[in-house]
C-alpha cells in the first residue's frame, strides 16, 4: 500500500461519520402516533390545538399534503366523538402498510393495529410494556366505539385543555396490559390516566402522545 493510500484511509478513519438521514415516510401515510407532546400534558390547546400539532409534525416529516386529526373525543355541550373525525379509511402508517381498512375495522378489533404497525410520523416504533420508558398509553379521551363519554367524570384533561387537574382515557398502543382483559388489549380505551400533568402521564405509563389520521 502506498504511502498516499495509507494516508487517504487515515483521513477517512478521522472523519467524522455523516448523520443520519430521518426515514421519509410514504407518500401514503395517512396514521401515526405522534413522536412527541406539545409540553402540557393534557393541554393541548384544545381540539384545534391538537390537530394543529398532528400537522405540524406531519409536515416536518415531509406529509403535510393531508388534512390532519388528533383522534380525540370531547365531553359535555357540544360533545365531539373521535371516531366521526378521522374519515372513512383506510388508513396507511409511515412505511405503507394498512392498519385499518375501514371504521368498522378500527373499532371492532382492528387486528392490523399492532406495536410494529402503530409507528410514530418517522416511522419509529413507540415504545412498550417492557421497554424502558414505557409510552404504550395514547391519549385519546373515548370509549372502544370511538364515541364520547357523557359529562361528568373527567376523561378529557377537561377537554384537552388541563395540563393539571382531571384525567384522560388512554389507549394501548402495543396492545399488551397489566393482564389479558379486553379494555387493557384496546388501543383506544384501556384506562384513565393518573392525572394531566406530563408527570402524571409518565408515571400512569406514557408520554402523553397522540394517534392522528388523515381526515382528507
Amino acid at each position: 500500500m502506498t504511502r498516499l493510500t495509507l494516508a487517504a484511509a487515515a483521513l477517512a478513519l478521522a472523519m467524522p461519520a455523516a448523520p443520519a438521514l430521518a426515514q421519509q415516510p410514504s407518500p401514503q401515510m395517512s396514521f401515526f402516533i405522534t413522536s412527541a407532546n406539545p409540553g402540557k400534558g393534557g393541554d393541548l390547546g384544545g381540539l384545534a390545538g391538537a390537530d394543529a400539532h398532528c400537522q405540524a409534525l406531519a409536515q416536518a416529516a415531509g406529509a403535510g399534503n393531508h388534512r390532519w386529526h388528533a383522534y380525540l373525543s370531547t365531553q359535555g355541550d357540544g360533545a365531539v366523538n373521535a371516531r366521526d373525525r378521522i374519515g372513512r379509511g383506510p388508513w396507511r402508517n409511515a412505511k405503507g402498510e394498512v392498519v385499518a381498512d375501514s371504521l368498522q375495522e378500527l373499532h371492532d378489533g382492528a387486528p392490523k393495529l399492532t406495536k410494529q404497525t402503530a409507528l410514530t410520523e418517522r416511522g419509529a416504533v413507540v415504545n412498550g410494556r417492557g421497554d424502558t420508558p414505557n409510552m404504550h398509553d395514547i391519549l385519546t379521551g373515548s370509549q372502544p366505539d370511538g364515541a364520547a363519554f357523557a359529562a361528568g367524570e373527567d376523561r378529557t384533561c377537561r377537554n384537552w385543555t388541563s395540563g393539571d387537574a382531571g384525567s384522560a382515557m388512554l389507549g394501548h398502543s402495543d396492545r399488551i396490559g397489566l393482564n389479558d382483559s379486553p379494555p387493557m388489549k384496546s388501543w383506544n380505551s384501556s384506562h384513565p390516566s393518573r392525572g394531566c400533568n406530563m408527570e402524571a402521564l409518565k408515571a400512569t405509563g406514557g408520554a402523553g402522545l397522540l394517534y392522528c389520521f388523515a381526515a382528507n
